[in-house]
């Protein structure tokens, strides 16, 4: 009997500290889950503010953000928002829902609910948007508990186009609202190396921040005498950012010349709003020309095949012909100048303010037209630029050639001027004349 008292008075004991560690991890949990006093009118609050534009109100199909916050002083179980139909808006959601904590003005901590919801409105004229509801399922004192929490009903103005024509309601030019539009322009192969009968394919990107896709023109059209374009899909995109939706659409052409000809082909504007600095604005996809170029390809830049006896005989008499025009008709009457490529490669290093390319470009016209490279000797302007240009590429100091390389378009554009032959009996003597030595006279 007692053996089995002291059994029993063991197993009691037991069961005792037992029931003492379940208590003490269920106290925690407990104090936790129930909130210190009930739920007053203020500790759930459920706003949406709109950012409208200064001057209060926006135009039509311009982005307008809805900035939803949510500020709950208590413990919730589950949450559900619940939007209103937005008659008359087009809209699309920014991210994922934020939760956070954040402090109430009396000092306590709160849980804190963010959503950001881009909206355009399609017409002109004053709306109102309904009550957003966030569904709470709350610890009420123990007590599971649902609960609406609604905003307060939002005017929303969209005001009527005043400006210089275009505008939201007008068919021509298509309104386009952005904070920033930028348009890329990518040719394959370079449209000046084509030539009659060849295709080019031309692709144009075209992106504006605070739009969607379907907000974007279509594709613009590209038509001028001499070429022939058969146009491509379209595609666009709608890209979601922080800061809003960025609309990206692509437009793709083949370009094929039916002339043989040099054809220009003018550049297209777009006009946009800018929704920051609430003017309007242009993009433009730029102006290019098709053919006229360097040759780019392979067999273009084989040399020439011998020309046979006949072939020389010609150009001979040819240019023995030429010689007896200037020399009886006087030199005066025709001029001189490079020709389409070789000026076309002084005016890109000069743009590029590539002295070195530029130097080497010149060599190659001088070696080529050694008559306009005596008039260049002579012109004391020129001269005077060329032996700047060579103390600074070929001078001892090798920090010379870091040096800015001066006025290189000015320089091209004298070097790509047409020149008349020195007239009378004898060209002038060089400037650069006594560097040869002293000159024997009769």
């Amino acid at each position: 009997m007692v053996i089995l008292s002291r059994t029993i008075r063991a197993l009691s004991l037991a069961a005792l500290r037992e029931r003492g560690r379940v208590a003490a991890l269920l106290l925690p949990l407990l104090l936790l889950a129930t909130p210190a006093c009930a739920i007053d009118p203020g500790d759930l609050t459920f706003t949406v503010t709109p950012e409208l534009p200064p001057g209060g109100a926006a135009y039509a199909r311009e982005m307008v953000l809805l900035r939803l916050r949510g500020v709950y002083r208590t413990q919730i179980l589950l949450e559900d928002v619940r939007q209103p139909a937005l008659v008359n808006f087009s809209w699309t959601q920014l991210g994922r829902d934020t939760w956070g904590r954040t402090r109430m003005p009396d000092g306590q901590m709160a849980l804190e609910f963010q959503r950001t919801i881009a909206v355009f409105p399609q017409h002109t004229g004053t709306f109102t948007i309904d009550p957003f509801i966030h569904r709470l399922t709350i610890n009420d004192n123990g007590e599971r508990k649902q609960i609406d929490v609604r905003s307060e009903p939002v005017p929303f103005p969209v005001a009527t186009w005043t400006g210089e024509g275009g505008g939201p309601d007008a068919p021509e030019p298509w309104w386009l609202p952005a904070r920033d539009v930028s348009i890329t322009d990518h040719w394959d192969p370079d449209p000046e190396t084509i030539k009659m009968g060849e295709t080019a394919r031309r692709i144009v990107v075209l992106e504006a921040q605070g739009m969607l896709a379907e907000g974007l023109p279509p594709r613009p059209v590209m038509r001028t005498r001499g070429i022939v374009t058969f146009a491509g899909p379209v595609k666009r995109e709608t890209i979601i950012t922080p800061s809003g939706p960025v609309a990206r659409a692509t437009y793709q052409w083949d370009v094929k010349p039916g002339v043989p000809e040099v054809i220009p082909l003018d550049a297209i504007k777009i006009p946009w709003f800018d929704t920051v600095s609430r003017t309007m604005r242009e993009a433009e996809i730029p102006a290019r020309q098709i053919g006229g170029g360097l040759p780019d390809r392979e067999e273009d830049l084989k040399p020439p095949a011998p020309a046979g006896w006949p072939v020389l005989a010609a150009a001979a008499l040819a240019a023995f012909g030429l010689g007896l025009a200037l020399i009886g008709f006087g030199a005066g009457q025709g001029r001189w100048r490079l020709d389409r490529g070789e000026a076309r490669a002084l005016k890109r290093a000069a743009a590029a303010n590539d002295a070195r390319a530029f130097r080497a470009a010149l060599g190659e016209a001088m070696r080529a037209h050694p008559e306009l490279a005596a008039l260049w000797r002579a012109d004391p302007a020129i001269a005077r630029d060329l032996e700047a240009l060579d103390a600074r590429l070929f001078g001892q100091d090798p920090t010379v050639s870091t040096a800015p390389s001066g006025d290189l378009p000015r320089l091209a554009q004298a070097l790509t001027r047409s020149r008349r032959p020195a007239t009378g009996p004898l060209a002038p003597e060089p400037r650069l004349a006594p560097l040869d030595g002293p000159v024997a006279k009769a």
